[in-house]
């Protein structure tokens, strides 16, 4: 179950309370396909439901408080659970167990271009982009010139979105996504965008984002973005929580763990 609650950055937190979310597996024939390939995941766990339908259980009773101020690493092999916690704060996937409270107003940057239409024009995408993000129309009016002026495009916002390059597509994208004043923030590793020249105006106002949002969660397989933008680490394994805490140390756990090909286990004191 997902609850969430008015926007309040002071107050803003995420609360995951024994959550597990599993995938049904609709082809697989039972017992036999999970006897062949149990042995051989490195995403979530495989198991059967209590119809023997065989399921993919992304996140395995997860429970864990992020409050306003912390900019969260998720951490952890591919498959691992980290972009699925991301979808569950976004209201993308629904637990099967345990449930989800959010305080404040979440806005994700994992997809950029999600909902644009290819045959509009690009002031008609900064709407309906906007929108998605959840803002209001006099917010979209306040800010429309400003997005365009970000985006550096000029006339031809005023074009069909087809008639663009691919760079040109990531800065329009880059500017409107950019524009928003979220709660809870929800990143799928760090974005940089377009050309030297942009990049360095890109970050600037990443930045500038991040100085106005409550709580960050972003997936990376970076250490630099880990220790450059994060407060703390959590590490994830098979859909399970398997350390939470300071950066340097988790990651000095994950990259031990990492090089004795998973023979190790974490530290006393690391949960």
């Amino acid at each position: 179950m997902l609850m969430s609650f008015p926007p309040s950055k002071s107050d803003a937190t995420v609360k995951f309370d024994g959550v597990t979310v599993e995938f049904p597996v609709y082809s697989a024939h039972g017992r036999s396909f999970k006897r062949s390939i149990l042995q051989f995941t490195t995403g979530g766990r495989i198991g059967l439901s209590s119809n023997q339908r065989v399921v993919i259980s992304a996140l395995n009773n997860v429970s864990l408080v992020a409050e306003h101020g912390e900019r969260i690493g998720l951490i952890g092999h591919n498959g691992a659970g980290k972009s699925t916690i991301l979808r569950a704060i976004a209201g993308v996937y629904e637990p099967v167990h345990g449930t989800i409270s959010i305080c404040g107003r979440v806005a994700s940057l994992i997809d950029l271009t999600l909902g644009m239409d290819m045959e509009a024009t690009g002031y008609e995408n900064i709407r309906v982009r906007s929108l998605l993000l959840g803002l209001t129309p006099a917010e979209i009016d306040a800010r429309i010139d400003e997005i365009g002026a970000v985006s550096e495009l000029g006339d031809f916002l005023s074009m069909p979105i087809r008639t663009y390059s691919s760079g040109m597509l990531l800065r329009l994208a880059f500017a409107i996504s950019t524009s928003i004043d979220p709660d809870v923030l929800l990143m799928d590793e760090w974005i940089s965008a377009g050309d030297a020249s942009f990049a360095k105006k890109a970050h600037h106002r990443l930045m500038e984002l991040l100085g106005r949002t409550g709580i960050l969660f972003i997936a990376t397989h970076s250490d630099a973005v880990i220790r450059n933008y994060c407060t703390r680490v959590i590490w994830l394994d098979k859909g399970t929580v398997r350390a939470d805490g300071r950066p340097e140390d988790i990651v000095r756990e994950y990259s031990e763990w990492m090089n004795s090909g998973g023979a190790v286990q974490p530290s006393e004191g690391v949960s």
